[in-house]
């Protein structure tokens, strides 16, 4: 059975709260300079299969919205050179994992991918595949961001041909005042047919990415956009809470606070979102994702298989993830591994013939543990207490709390997280969360939280 949610609006306003969103536990603001290239490398396993995760930072213009490590530029030279440092880092990387791996997964993120042209991605995919061995098309997940601005149909074609199953395109709002507001005019014409080509060329999965929260929103803007987003019938639908942080996001600035919507028009969006594709028979599956019920995530929930990571839910086991590019997050082996997240530090340290490492984190027995744990409770909304025994008493203590509020249920051998906690899911986990509260070491990444609804 698939989750089911209760949208109770007074409860969400009372205990939403800042907090992490748990792609990574600890999160990255515990990462430290301290952890190297070196700590990293005597952490490789050769031979284990493998997630790839490819960071092509660069864009043509600017979405006031966007907290993403990007690049706005339109000197093309930029990412030619960039390209270049990228492949010599994806070699350093092969020669720490390629030995008899097989990668399951390829992801292209940015930034936006498809700034690199046709030539550029073709000599990128064939570098990966000399260096690695990929799984079969039908077995392996290659997935790829695309902007439907900066493409058509024969380059949605190219990218088919390249290797690409899986197609993920960022919509946020149909409105056109919406688009205006955020410096983001996408027509509706360009997103469907990126959809209609994607569907000819084969790809296996459609995803689309909405925000509610951003300026000049309403419910009514909101409605409209779901109607035509269902009528698109995408595969995966992603809604994200729209954080205004422009303290830490100058792009930010560029909107005006004053056109955004209210704390009530947020929660009202949201429920209707929910409403609407519950409608459409979409199931949902944790945090802000829903999907077809024969989408792989959905199936992957039903057989207790999926799992969460930097990209978000993911339908294949805890696999070292292998990321490359400024500022991309490998997880591996009990470790995080985070790129120098600007470039000329990146390009300096591979041009010293290391692995461009700023900071990372080797877990500890408890954060394996509570990292477990809280995997288990995003992915599942249940948890087995059976095996937990007197260590986690005060954990314990405060889910009876919330147990008192009506998000779950407990038992001796059993939490079981109810239809009104699913959407709390972050406030629950954080429970188990053990450095909340404590000094991080990068005291200013705590303000990157968003509310948990």
């Amino acid at each position: 059975m698939h989750p089911t949610i209760e949208f109770d609006p007074d409860l969400i306003a009372r205990m939403s709260r800042n907090g992490p969103r748990y792609t990574s536990y600890p999160t990255a603001d515990r990462f430290t300079p301290s952890f190297g290239a070196a700590d990293f490398a005597a952490a490789a396993r050769p031979g284990k299969p493998l997630s790839l995760y490819v960071h092509i930072p660069f864009c043509e213009s600017l979405c006031y919205y966007c907290a993403c490590n990007k690049i706005i530029t339109h000197d093309r030279s930029k990412a030619a050179r960039y390209l270049g440092y990228l492949m010599r880092e994806i070699d350093m990387q092969a020669r720490l994992f390629a030995d008899g791996a097989v990668v399951e997964q390829l992801h292209f993120g940015g930034g936006t991918p498809t700034y690199l042209d046709d030539a550029q991605m073709g000599d990128l995919l064939g570098m990966l595949r000399s260096r690695f061995a990929f799984a079969p098309d039908d077995v392996g997940e290659y997935s790829i961001e695309i902007d439907p601005r900066t493409v058509d149909a024969e380059r949605i074609r190219t990218l088919r041909r390249q290797g690409f199953n899986r197609l993920s395109l960022g919509v946020q709002d149909f409105d056109e005042d919406v688009q205006r507001a955020v410096n983001r005019i996408q027509p509706e014409a360009l997103t469907v047919d990126a959809i209609a080509a994607a569907r000819a060329a084969g790809f296996r999965s459609i995803s689309i990415d909405l925000i509610y929260g951003l300026p000049l929103q309403n419910t009514a803007t909101m409605a409209a956009t779901l109607d035509k987003v269902v009528a698109a019938a995408p595969d995966r639908i992603s809604v994200y809470n729209y954080a205004h942080m422009p303290q830490l996001f100058k792009s930010q600035k560029l909107i005006r606070d004053a056109d955004l919507p209210d704390a009530a028009t947020k929660l009202a969006m949201l429920g209707l979102c929910i409403e609407r594709l519950g409608a459409a028979g979409y199931v949902y599956i944790g945090m802000d994702h829903f999907a077809k019920p024969d989408d792989e995530l959905a199936r992957a929930q039903r057989d207790g298989t999926l799992h969460r990571n930097f990209q978000g839910y993911s339908t294949h086991a805890d696999i070292d993830m292998v990321a490359c590019g400024v500022s991309a997050i490998s997880a591996v082996n009990g470790t995080y591994a985070q790129n120098e997240k600007s470039l000329e530090p990146y390009y300096t340290r591979i041009d010293c013939g290391e692995l461009p490492i700023a900071r990372g984190l080797a877990l500890s027995a408890d954060d394996l543990r509570r990292r477990e744990i809280i995997q288990r409770l995003m992915c599942d909304f249940a948890l087995d207490l059976s095996t937990l025994g007197d260590r986690f008493a005060p954990e314990l203590a405060r889910l009876a709390e919330m147990e008192r509020d009506g998000l779950l249920t407990l038992t001796p051998e059993r939490l079981e997280v109810g239809p009104k906690g699913r959407l709390l899911i972050r406030n629950i986990c954080m429970v188990f969360d053990d450095y909340v509260g404590k000094p991080a070491e990068v005291p200013l990444q705590r303000l990157r939280y968003s509310r948990t609804v």
